[in-house]
């Protein structure tokens, strides 16, 4: 289908407009209609898992997108898909309709906004997931916010007014500054080429900046990032939108948006500011670990289990980040596993909790007690859950943790990468204390309220719910092969990229530094023009006996702040080489590879930081070195 990415935005974006279609009264009728019109984007997107080549990026050629847009300023409608954000994809068309159908009882006030909301909701988060333009990006990272605002504050709790406003003004911050660091990138670009704009994903990521101007940049972005994540301590608005939220509310904010902060990071943080991400991953590992440890035990410390869930999600978002910038190829599978993992499992939980909210009205861990008893289905449904969550083999959890902690354990960009491991592991031990214990209250021993004595269990519809959730829990867990063979390869030309371009401007700062920005490009065609100048052995009179002392050498000027020797000198001690993408094994349909950038290497002398030590790739499929 050739424009299908496409249909993923605009099928949920203009089905609401068919809701108006039935009276108001007629609420099934609008339920009905809402869900089916989800499970047709669910059934389009399942088309994307057919086989397709890599393009030179790592995307999918055969799903890409494109078409100027508003071409004096260089914004064009750029879609595309790749191992990273195919399953995010994935799991955002099908926890929706699972969203919608856990409706049907809670939600039987103004029906049409509440589904419209929700499709549109949809339609923003598979744009921003699909995106490759940095202002289309934008426009669906902003159009998020307006649904969920109204979801939160319509058919929230009683403090649902509170709870959005802080939802919306945390984001707000933190986009706006993103906006910013888009536009003066985009500037940049402008500056390099002739006064061409362009807010291209890929001509972006070629422009290279002095080391200051990259950090804010990075800043910027990241800062809008973690805020959505969120990282600690920036995580105060979650508890709150999660506990006034309605349940199909939380399930969708829980599994899909808080994971537009862990893509974004690394799709955008770190692919257009290696360098500056490369810098910052010390300090933002160790947030992410401390955001382990302190989600869990607050967690461990409630006794609403809605918002033991919310917490569990501070911990739990932390291995994800961990696992991004330890920049190993094995974590960033591993992180992008988690993403998924915590969509599925996180959703269940507030899916069950919902489930007993509309039996008794309350949250409280301390009102339940012996539901084993009273709910057999439920409580089966929910143990799975809980195991799924604390990481037990066999399930999804301990594989996408598991990868976590080994790519963290190894990284070799990340200083003490072995103690971040071993104090992020404990978070895991801390999860089981806080899920097991809290399910121990809920579920065992006698029912102490006369009110738990007459409790359903799960109906129909609630076990339709949980079927597609429990299934998938076992097969990731027995059966991860399925998603990492499909993103393993755009993971590995990412690190492969990130790895190449910090040492690259490692090498830069040694030898003075960038004093403005330049493109790659140009950059290139300097390297190459010094070197064809250079003199050759044998040209113009007899070759001298030994070479000349350096300084005989008078360095040539490359561009302000940066020198290159006319005579090759020997890399510093201690100084690693790149690992150039040639060096890759080749991959049925791929293109070739382009060569390595010309090697740039400075005067002797101590470096301006550690460089990083070259990363394993992960094996290629078929057992390929």
């Amino acid at each position: 289908m050739r424009h299908l990415l496409t249909l993923l935005i605009v099928v949920p974006l203009v089905a609401p407009i068919g809701l108006w279609c039935f009276p108001r009264r007629h609420v099934r009728a609008q339920q009905i209609y809402g869900l089916l019109a989800s499970l047709v984007v669910f059934g389009l997107s399942l088309l994307l898992l057919r086989a397709s080549p890599l393009d030179g990026n790592g995307f999918l050629a055969r799903f890409n997108e494109r078409l100027d847009w508003i071409p004096s300023v260089g914004i064009a409608y750029a879609l595309g898909v790749d191992g990273i954000s195919l399953f995010l994809v994935l799991l955002t068309t099908l926890l929706t309709p699972i969203a919608v159908l856990s409706s049907f009882r809670a939600v039987e006030q103004r029906v049409r906004e509440y589904m419209a909301s929700f499709l549109i909701l949809e339609a923003a988060m598979l744009g921003a997931f699909l995106a490759v333009d940095m202002f289309l990006f934008f426009l669906f990272w902003e159009a998020m916010l307006v649904p969920m605002f109204v979801i939160i504050g319509v058919w929230g709790g009683p403090r649902r007014i509170y709870a959005a406003l802080k939802f919306f003004l945390f984001t707000m911050v933190g986009s706006a500054l993103m906006l910013v660091a888009i536009l003066y990138l985009a500037w940049q670009h402008a500056s390099l080429h002739g006064g061409q704009w362009s807010f291209d994903f890929f001509a972006l990521r070629d422009v290279m900046l002095p080391y200051r101007t990259e950090l804010w940049l990075f800043s910027a972005f990241t800062l809008s990032f973690a805020i959505k994540v969120p990282m600690w301590p920036l995580h105060t608005w979650l508890p709150d939108a999660h506990v006034e939220a309605p349940t199909a509310g939380s399930v969708i904010l829980a599994a899909v948006l808080l994971k537009m902060g862990t893509y974004g990071f690394l799709r955008f943080s770190m692919g257009l500011f290696p360098y500056a991400s490369f810098r910052a991953g010390p300090t933002i590992a160790l947030l992410a670990v401390v955001g382990i440890l302190y989600g869990a035990l607050v967690a461990w410390k409630q006794s609403d289990v809605k918002k033991l869930v919310a917490y569990s999600s501070v911990s739990h978002l932390g291995f994800v980040m961990l696992g991004l910038v330890a920049a190993d190829p094995r974590a960033i599978v591993g992180a992008i596993l988690q993403m998924l993992n915590h969509g599925i499992s996180t959703g269940a939980l507030f899916l069950l909790v919902g489930v007993i909210y509309e039996r008794r009205h309350t949250r409280r861990i301390d009102e339940f007690g012996g539901l084993a008893s009273v709910m057999p289905m439920y409580a089966a449904v929910f143990l799975i859950v809980t195991l799924s969550s604390i990481g037990l083999p066999g399930t999804n959890g301990f594989v996408g943790e598991f990868f976590v902690l080994l790519g963290t354990f190894h990284s070799d960009m990340l200083p003490r990468a072995h103690w971040l491991t071993m104090a992020a592991a404990l978070g895991v031990v801390l999860g089981a204390v806080y899920m097991l214990g809290m399910y121990l209250r809920m579920f065992f021993g006698p029912v102490r309220d006369p009110k738990n004595e007459g409790l359903k269990d799960l109906g129909a519809r609630e076990i339709l719910c949980f079927v597609p959730l429990v299934a998938l829990i076992f097969a990731i867990g027995v059966l991860p092969s399925f998603l990492t063979r499909r993103m393993q390869d755009s993971v590995r030309m990412s690190c492969a990229l990130y790895t190449e371009r910090v040492i690259e401007m490692d090498e830069i700062r040694r030898t003075g530094g960038l004093d403005q920005a330049q493109s790659r490009e140009e950059r290139a065609g300097r390297l190459a023009a010094i070197a064809a100048l250079a003199p050759q052995p044998g040209e113009g009179g007899p070759e001298p006996a030994g070479p000349a002392p350096a300084a005989d050498l008078p360095p040539t000027v490359v561009e302000p702040g940066l020198q290159l020797d006319v005579q090759p000198a020997a890399p510093a001690p201690g100084l690693l080489m790149p690992v150039p993408l040639g060096t890759l094994p080749p991959r049925p349909g791929l293109p070739p590879q382009a060569p390595p950038p010309p090697e740039i290497v400075g005067p002797p002398g101590p470096p301006a930081v550690g460089p990083p030590q070259p990363m394993p790739l992960l094996p290629a499929p078929g057992g390929a070195p």
